[in-house]
């Protein structure tokens, strides 16, 4: 069901950090056609009456693997990937309902998906992909046992990553996951916690490599995100001219200068690593992985301190997996431990619009911008519960003037 106007709205502006009472936001298209105090006029019935309730600009999660229907992400590779789209379809489903309409999947989303989304064919979030992550051998996109030889099939595969090395390899892994339609390249710069051979301080790609595939990326005007933990990696990830910091658990006084610098993006993830070392060892992590985990989880908050006391541009990120997605909004509540309710919600919206070069599209209520609105019970400038617990706080979602929440009374 489409809607023309939401009335009597109190608008939240995080930028500003201000609430404009009594408001409409006239709809037109799908797109936000003017913002203004509200008329006065009796509600139509293809109108909101959002007394009471605050507008919020959709939401906006910068680290999602819509893929990722296990744990288990090297079992979830030799799964049939019809089965694996239509859990993926059914997981975006749960991101649109909890507010989240646009999502940026970094490893496993692709073409066929994206389609999908765009013709409408299932209420799911906006997705920007950036196919398959490149991983150097025994890199973290390497999900092989030690026991198991090649298999370069990945075209065919629905996991989240495919292995590249030496700098032809590189470059021709760029080209196709462009000609493949990425808006972005995810490349593995140090280990991770998911992989089943590589340490977490491991650097990995040589820095002949990740310039090559920065520079193909930059030749197509797409840029690069790197999955880094260690200070040592991301700060080595941001002099060689990748864009995006994902993860950067462990940064230090440096990563910030050149995160500044550089005009870069962190993307900390903290709630996976949390619902990981809870409850990842039922869902098909192994427990040697689990080591690598709470290793991390002790690091993230801290290192989400020291980003957001150093100016840092900061993105929300959840980086979930299998039946933990559904903890994407804890996120909120975990990041208000250190930083303003403000903050969060502009890593949600318009600085997280910035790292999708969408900004004034997406992120903000305002002209021209697309009409993704949700509605709160509660204003989360003062208030982030009402984003951290969906299911009470957000009782209206609107993607592209057309409601897929309504759970008035």
């Amino acid at each position: 069901m489409s809607v023309a106007r939401l009335r009597h709205v109190a608008v939240i502006d995080a930028d500003a950090e201000t609430v404009e009472e009594d408001q409409q936001i006239r709809i037109e298209n799908g797109i936000i056609a003017e913002v203004s105090r509200d008329p006065g006029t009796p509600v139509a019935s293809n109108e909101i009456d959002g007394r009471d309730w605050f507008a919020v600009p959709g939401l906006i999660d910068g680290h999602v693997h819509v893929n990722a229907i296990s744990a288990d992400l090297g079992g979830v590779a030799n799964l049939p990937p019809s089965y694996v789209a239509v859990h993926a379809i059914n997981i975006m489903q749960g991101m649109l309902a909890r507010g989240f309409t646009t999502v940026r999947d970094v490893g496993g989303a692709d073409h066929g998906l994206s389609n999908v989304v765009d013709e409408g064919l299932f209420p799911t979030p906006r997705l920007v992909y950036g196919g398959k992550a490149l991983s150097a051998t025994g890199g973290h996109g390497d999900l092989r046992p030690p026991h198991i030889e090649v298999q370069d099939d990945h075209y065919f595969r629905p996991g989240l990553s495919r292995i590249c090395d030496g700098i032809t390899a590189a470059r021709h892994a760029v080209r196709d996951e462009i000609r493949r339609g990425a808006s972005h390249i995810k490349i593995m710069l140090s280990g991770g916690c998911a992989s089943p051979t590589d340490r977490i301080d491991s650097l990995q790609f040589s820095d002949d490599e990740v310039r090559a595939i920065v520079s193909e990326a930059a030749s197509a005007h797409v840029y690069c995100a790197g999955h880094t933990y260690t200070a040592e990696a991301v700060n080595r990830a941001l002099r060689l001219g990748v864009r995006s910091i994902e993860h950067g658990n462990m940064i230090d006084d440096e990563s910030v200068a050149l995160l500044r610098e550089h005009e870069a993006f962190l993307v900390p993830t903290l709630i996976t690593n949390v619902a990981l070392a809870e409850q990842g060892t039922a869902d098909g992590l192994p427990e040697d992985n689990l080591r690598k985990v709470v290793r991390v989880r002790d690091e993230g908050l801290r290192a989400l301190e020291r980003a957001d006391q150093g100016g840092v541009s900061i993105v929300f990120g959840s980086d979930l997996l299998g039946r933990m997605h559904h903890r994407q909004s804890e996120e909120f509540l975990l990041r208000s431990e250190v930083q303003s309710p403000a903050a969060v919600l502009r890593s949600a919206t318009t600085i997280a619009a910035r790292l999708l070069r969408m900004d004034g599209q997406i992120g903000v209520l305002a002209p021209s911008a697309r009409a993704d609105v949700i509605l709160t019970t509660e204003n989360p400038l003062e208030k982030l519960s009402a984003l951290a617990e969906p299911s009470i706080g957000i009782p209206v979602v609107i993607r592209n003037g057309q409601i897929v929440k309504d759970y008035r009374q």
